[in-house]
């Protein structure tokens, strides 16, 4: 899948199969549906999920809690804009193998 094709599927009403538990929030958080965004992204305990969790805790604009999830999945925290760091986490997302 492309992050165009990614993109394009938000007009559905669920995720397309197969996405990994990280992508799958994000997915939901470009719906706008950040408490399903949040549930997905608490389900997972790989690094994608703690980098998607600190993403929607920048959103929510819980900075320090932001903070310990970038931590948690090993990244620098983000400074920038919110929709291009969503963007660029669903293309490197899109890159890295399936979890």
């Amino acid at each position: 899948m492309t992050p165009a094709e990614f993109q394009t599927s938000l007009a559905n009403p669920s995720p397309p199969a197969g996405l990994s538990t990280a992508l799958a929030a994000l997915w939901w958080m470009g719906k706008g549906e950040w408490n399903r965004a949040h549930q997905v992204a608490m389900s997972g305990e790989d690094a994608d999920c703690a980098w998607a969790h600190a993403h929607l805790h920048r959103v929510e604009g819980d900075l320090d809690n932001a903070r310990y999830w970038y931590h948690r999945a090993g990244r620098a925290p983000a400074t920038g804009e919110l929709v291009p760091e969503w963007t660029a986490m669903v293309a490197a997302l899109l890159g890295s193998p399936r979890r």
